[in-house]
């Protein structure tokens, strides 16, 4: 198959040869003619279209992190500790699913398993369509339909796995912070489209709510018409790398490796709050600082008008960790993160000791709360920049630490070194996917630390959360220091790697 797209490609550096199904099969993207000369262009078109899959598969994933917070009045009535069993479900379910999603790349090629991720989307957004029509669909109806909204969260682990057998190892940080913030936009996307999409006031005011109600079924069939278009764009322009080949019992080698649970920890703290954190906003906001009368807006803070801004900022600063991490090292950066990350959640913390518990209805209450609400978005706002910061650093780590073995195992210019890169690279694909489904398990442990049915109230709940929130990542740093950072330890292992940049 010949891609007229991209430009002449020298006898000296051969074009990507293609079988049937766009699959290249010779792929040496760290050789910088071959790079230059064509390779670069595939590589880029190939992120760009693995990103919009993904944004889907988090707005999916996510979809009932906002929309739990408008079920009451679409008439359902569920209590706060079912609506954050609701949210916390689909994260559960993705985090268990990236691990046969990162192995389905290297097995199915990364194009046509983009295609089958895409189209599964279309499971959970119309099974979610048929529920929230019916008032009398059961809470474990509920929460078997929210389960399956984790098939978009499984998208992220193959997404990234794919991508990292495209770029050369210099500009893997930036490739891999890009696609990771692409995809961690469409929670941000979700919760400020979604209100106004089903007919509630969004954006911050400047679209009132519709006079007919709510109708969550809106958003459930609009994205699965994206879902479809995912598909049919990953089918048209996106490739199979025929040398990201690797078996499952190769892959799950880096189960037995010390690296692979460090950086599993510490991505529990980044992106495990992110997600987490992004999930439960909406329904934090409205618990805390919102009652719903009088109607339509009720007394108080909007949940629809902020909740977006969190999984924004977290997914904006993602980049610009992978960069830092590319300049600086890795393992510096995400110590920052952790240190940015214990300051401001005790920040919020404070926050929440200076309001009142927020009965159901009670305007009074609201209002006092209110004024409290802009140093509790602002430091939260913060702890979210910080999420993301430490997504990006740690997963320019994880490829870094598989090269750094490869390199001190081998002679540079060799044979044996070209082989061990190659095998690094899988491996460091197959490390994405166990790293990024533990990591993902934040995002079910987060909002079931908030519900917490055996505390009297929502905010008591709350505030303990932040309490054992603020320890783990106080141990985070301590794991980053002295893993990586702490040039005395195991010299030859994992700590000598902070002295290669990571």
């Amino acid at each position: 198959m010949t891609l007229t797209s991209e430009p002449p490609i020298t006898a000296q550096s051969a074009p990507p040869e293609r079988r049937t199904g766009r699959w290249i099969d010779d792929w040496r993207p760290e050789e910088p003619e071959f790079w230059e000369s064509g390779g670069r262009q595939v590589a880029r078109r190939n992120l760009i279209w693995s990103i919009f899959a993904e944004h889907l598969g988090f707005s999916v994933w996510l979809i009932w992190s906002v929309s739990s917070a408008f079920l009451v009045a679409q008439g359902f009535t569920f209590s706060p500790q079912q609506l954050f069993v609701l949210i916390a479900l689909p994260n559960l379910v993705g985090s268990l699913l990236r691990l046969p999603y990162t192995f389905a790349v290297p097995m199915f090629g990364g194009r046509n398993w983009t295609m089958i991720s895409a189209a599964l989307l279309l499971i959970p957004t119309l099974l979610f369509a048929v529920a929230v029509q019916n008032s009398g669909t059961p809470y474990w109806m509920f929460c078997v339909i929210a389960a399956t909204a984790g098939f978009g969260g499984g998208n992220f682990a193959s997404s990234m796995a794919n991508i990292n057998f495209f770029f050369p190892s210099d500009k893997k940080g930036a490739a891999l912070g890009l696609n990771a913030a692409g995809g961690n936009l469409g929670v941000s996307l979700i919760q400020l489209l979604l209100p106004v999409i089903v007919g509630g006031a969004g954006i911050f005011g400047l679209v009132k709510a519709s006079q007919g109600g709510i109708h969550l079924e809106r958003a459930a069939y609009v994205y699965a018409g994206l879902a479809v278009v995912a598909t049919l764009a990953a089918y048209l322009f996106m490739d199979n790398l025929g040398t990201a080949v690797s078996k499952p019992r190769e892959q799950m080698q880096v189960v037995k490796k010390s690296q692979t649970w460090v950086m599993a920890f510490l991505y529990i703290g980044t992106f495990g709050s992110f997600i987490g954190y992004s999930a439960a906003m909406p329904l934090l906001i409205k618990l805390n600082f919102w009652v719903p009368e009088p109607a339509p807006l009720g007394t108080g803070i909007y949940f629809a008008y902020f909740a977006f801004l969190g999984a924004g900022i977290g997914s904006l600063t993602r980049p610009l960790g992978g960069w830092l991490a590319d300049r600086y090292g890795g393992a510096k950066v995400t110590l920052g993160a952790f240190v940015g990350m214990i300051v401001f959640t005790l920040c919020v913390l404070w926050t929440l000791t200076q309001l009142t518990p927020n009965p159901t209805a009670d305007p009074a209450i609201a209002l006092d709360n209110k004024s409290w609400f802009p140093y509790f978005l602002g430091f939260f706002l913060l702890v979210f920049a910080s999420t993301g910061i430490g997504n990006g650093s740690t997963y320019k780590m994880i490829p870094a630490i598989w090269r750094s073995d490869a390199e001190k195992a081998t002679r540079a210019g060799t044979a044996e070194r070209t082989t061990a890169l190659g095998l690094a690279t899988k491996q460091a694909s197959a490390a994405i996917g166990v790293i990024g489904a533990v990591g993902a398990m934040g995002g079910f442990l987060i909002p079931i630390a908030f519900s917490s049915p055996w505390v009297d109230n929502p905010l008591s709940a709350t505030k303990g959360a932040f309490v054992v929130f603020t320890s783990f990542y106080v141990l985070c740093a301590l794991v980053t220091w002295f893993v990586f950072l702490r040039r005395s330890f195991l010299t030859d292992t994992i700590a000598s790697r902070a002295g290669a940049g990571i």
